[in-house]
């Protein structure tokens, strides 16, 4: 079936679809450059401040890159924004570090795990938005940086790493619960997920995301 603009429903959905996942990311990019930037007061050395606003200027540029694709595709990137202004919110607020160790494990483990997620969800869009997305969700430092301070700190002092383990599967819970919930929410995003194939697809798919999970808790010297 195709409107009166001759776009047929999947081609519109799929859209809705992309507009979606985009917006998503544009808001995560924005509240992670302001995250980065608050976490930098926190920064124990001018070095540390230095590198998370480096980081930071990065997470702003990842915003510009997917504002700017959602204006190609004719969308308003605040409408495509304003849905997931909510849920991510609460999750950031419900997930504040009190230090900056458990700052550095929030944007070393909390962030890939959500941003592990939207890769998977990613698999499923046409060529150009999912390079987008992969470009958008890569590495711009942060990992290195994290592993490095927090198994220092935890060389120096190993009574931290069982609360920073707490921690980080606090992260672990929040982070997929809200992925999860946003996902469901919407239903455009319902329909990615659907298009990943069976329920088998989506238990291998969180699977997937748990390995990686564990993976990133050993590099950090950390007990999954």
């Amino acid at each position: 079936m195709t409107d009166r603009t001759g776009i047929s429903d999947r081609a519109a959905a799929s859209r809705i679809a992309v507009i979606d996942l985009l917006g998503l990311l544009a808001f995560g990019e924005l509240t992670a450059f302001e995250r980065l930037a608050t976490d930098a007061r926190m920064a124990p050395t001018l070095l540390d401040k230095i590198a998370l606003a480096r980081m930071a200027a990065a997470e702003f540029a990842h915003f510009e890159t997917v504002q700017e694709h959602l204006l190609r595709m004719g969308a308003d990137p605040e409408e495509a924004m304003g849905p997931f202004v909510v849920p991510l919110t609460v999750f950031h607020n419900l997930t504040a570090p009190a230090d900056w160790l458990e700052s550095l494990v929030k944007v070393y483990v909390g962030d890939n795990i959500v941003a592990d997620f939207y890769r998977e969800i990613a698999s499923v869009l046409a060529p150009d938005a999912r390079e987008l997305v992969l470009e958008v969700l890569a590495d711009t430092g942060h990992a290195a940086f994290a592993v490095e301070r927090v198994r220092a700190a935890i060389e120096a002092n190993p009574s931290v790493a069982g609360r920073l383990a707490l921690w980080a599967r606090r992260l672990m819970g929040e982070a997929l619960t809200q992925a999860q919930r946003v996902a469901v929410d919407r239903e455009a995003l319902t329909g990615l997920l659907a298009g990943m194939g069976d329920l088998q697809a989506l238990v291998d798919m969180f699977d997937r995301i748990a390995q990686a999970h564990a993976a990133r808790m050993e590099a950090l010297g950390l007990s999954a």
